[in-house]
């Protein structure tokens, strides 16, 4: 399949707004990660099992 060259433009426009988002999105879910640390820090020790446990949920 051959591009126009306004298709590619547009191609490649979403292509850059895909990755916007997509920082963005990981931005925001690394700063919730670090919330869920503190708070499971603050919770206390807890035992390995829990620890694995709690790491292998995505």
């Amino acid at each position: 399949m051959q591009l126009t060259p306004e298709e590619l433009v547009a191609e490649f426009h979403d292509a850059v707004m895909e990755l916007y988002f997509a920082r963005k999105r990981i931005a925001h879910l690394e700063a919730e990660n670090e919330t869920l640390r503190v708070r499971l820090a603050e919770a206390g020790p807890r035992s390995a099992e829990q620890t694995e446990a709690a790491e292998a949920v995505p």
